[in-house]
């Protein structure tokens, strides 16, 4: 049995800077994460354990000791960030940089009176977070088909930005529907380069395996990407979080099994589901 294991599987640059600055703030005040640090419950009950408190509402804040917030690496609104600086409250910024730069993007196009085109999930708080440093229209799609939903005008000029982990594919075929419809659109090419190498490496490695493990949280949303992509070109491709969930008698008749993992999972994780396929072999 061969395994080929992605080279981009595991923490990201954002994700592994927004920990980094977890573990460099213990010990000196009470610590708040708002919202999970990352998409991995290991990782959240250990910081847990080390006495950090994650927080899932501003309001929380007035019912505990003065601290530090953590904004974690999905970043967030420009009203939630006002809202912490006036509480009192420090702030730990650990927005990944290259979604600063899409809140930075969409802001100054605001200002010059553009609409904005976000691309991504509407649920995802890495969205709901771009959508918070805009004030001109804002239309958030998914798919090709929710691009009529728009109503365009040609005496607008649109401004377009997507998720940092969004499908590099369909964000591509959005935007050349987009371009055929001649209105003014102004595209930024926003999706991360550590996605797009992450994204392109695993569709290589789905094309030759036969069977393909992505692992990482169900609530992960390039997690989620990367398994829809390994499933389009292989039909065995599993969604796990750890090698718990993973029956390892299904490896049997499978000769070569590919191996990645999504931008929140821990490298003693990914090495903990090798070495359990080695020993099933």
């Amino acid at each position: 049995m061969e395994i080929i294991l992605a080279k981009s599987a595991g923490f990201c640059f954002g994700v592994d800077r927004a920990l980094k600055k977890v573990y460099d703030g213990l010990g000196n005040e009470p610590i708040y994460t708002y919202g999970p640090i990352i998409h991995n419950i290991q990782v959240v009950e250990e910081l847990t354990s080390k006495g950090v408190k994650v927080i899932h509402d501003l309001n929380e804040l007035g019912h505990l000791p003065h601290g530090q917030v953590v904004i974690r690496s999905h970043g967030i609104s420009k009203k939630e960030q006002d809202l912490i600086s006036e509480s009192g409250f420090g702030m730990i910024e650990a927005t990944c940089p290259y979604v600063k730069t899409i809140h930075n993007c969409v802001e100054n196009a605001s200002n010059k009176g553009h609409h904005i085109i976000i691309v991504g999930d509407k649920n995802h708080p890495e969205v709901t977070g771009i959508k918070g440093w805009c004030h001109q229209p804002v239309y958030i799609i998914e798919n090709v088909t929710q691009i009529d939903e728009i109503p365009l005008d040609f005496n607008i000029i649109y401004e377009v930005v997507a998720q940092t982990t969004f499908n590099l594919g369909l964000y591509q075929e959005i935007l050349i529907r987009l371009q055929k419809l001649k209105f003014h659109v102004i595209i930024n090419e926003t999706i991360c380069k550590a996605t797009q190498e992450r994204q392109k490496e695993a569709l290589e490695i789905a094309k030759n395996a036969d069977l393909m493990l992505v692992i990482g949280s169900k609530h992960s949303s390039n997690t989620i990407k990367l398994y829809e992509i390994c499933k389009e070109q292989c039909e065995h491709t599993y969604h796990i979080e750890s090698i718990e969930e993973f029956e390892l008698k299904v490896l049997k008749g499978h000769s070569i099994i590919g191996i990645t993992a999504g931008a929140s999972t821990p490298k003693k994780l990914i090495k903990e589901v090798i070495s359990n396929v080695r020993n099933a072999e």
